[in-house]
């Protein structure tokens, strides 16, 4: 039976990307004999070559090639083995994945990072701010761990578990003939120009859903992908929006009008795939998240 120990196993996958054994052992910090030796030691015990001597240069043979690709995977299994372990030990150093619409830039992810950091500053945060379409793509793909998105069809692979749910407003130009009104029919906005989103971008469907109950489809002028450049068209006298509450404008350019029929609010959930063996810091971090918005 062939024993390979793991650290004849990475001596060899360094030697085969760098193929000069000087020059790999300098970066492994042994000598360049006792290098060669762990090598041929492995050869022997494959009983074939995997490298073709030329001088003092080795280059990479195709059984070396072959081998290669897998000890390169099964040494990055073993890494990832311990470091599920340290995560074990302490699920506070590791990392966790998520991605999150495009409408929750502004303040709903900066206040979660900025809670989460503070009481796990250990952990490595990676975000992606993602449409739902991409963000569900990046799930089932496993790029990501978890994506913050609106509800979602039916899937027996993917859980969905509702977080908060946020009221949407009419934000017109302070010039607007409703802008004194506190809150308005959205039929009453028939007739005016639509900034909306892209197509694709959830609030895109919510906002035609809304406005479809009341009788009318939007007149689009503009289509974005963030709430900022939206707020700022309409403040400019392009057209009116609906989006969830924003204060980055004055006053003085944009009026928010509550919208009083149809009631307009949107779900916001957390989803991840079901059955998938998460790390223990992407657990913490699902909790977190789930018991942060059980306290608003």
């Amino acid at each position: 039976m062939i024993e390979l120990e793991w650290q004849q196993l990475e001596y060899f996958r360094v030697v085969a990307k760098i193929e000069h054994f000087t020059k790999a052992a300098e970066i492994l910090s042994i000598s360049q004999p006792a290098l060669t030796r762990s090598i041929t030691k492995m050869e022997q015990e494959l009983g074939i070559a995997l490298f073709d001597r030329v001088g003092r240069t080795v280059r990479l043979n195709k059984y070396g090639k072959l081998f290669l690709k897998r000890v390169e995977k099964g040494l990055l299994e073993i890494s990832t083995g311990i470091e599920e372990i340290h995560q074990l030990q302490n699920p506070h150093t590791g990392s966790v994945s998520f991605s999150f619409l495009l409408t929750l830039g502004i303040h709903i992810v900066p206040e979660i990072i900025s809670h989460f950091n503070e009481q796990y500053p250990g952990v490595e945060l990676e975000i992606h701010q993602s449409s739902s379409v991409m963000s569900i793509h990046q799930l089932i793909d496993g790029e990501i761990d978890y994506c913050l998105i609106g509800p979602i069809e039916p899937d027996a692979n993917i859980v969905w578990h509702l977080l908060f749910q946020e009221e949407l407003f009419a934000y017109v130009p302070a010039n607007h003939r409703l802008a004194s009104k506190q809150s308005i029919s959205l039929d009453e906005l028939a007739n005016d120009h639509f900034i909306g989103f892209k197509k694709g971008i959830g609030m895109r469907e919510m906002t035609e859903s809304f406005c479809q109950q009341v009788g009318f489809t939007p007149k689009i002028k503009f289509e974005g992908e963030d709430v900022t450049t939206l707020a700022g068209l309409v403040s400019s006298g392009l057209g009116v929006t609906i989006i969830p509450e924003f204060s980055g404008i004055s006053s003085n350019k944009i009026k928010k009008l509550k919208i009083s029929n149809p009631y307009c609010q949107r779900d916001v959930g957390i989803a991840w795939m079901k059955g998938k063996a998460f790390s223990p810091t992407a657990e913490l971090f699902r909790n977190f998240i789930i018991e942060m918005f059980k306290m608003k």
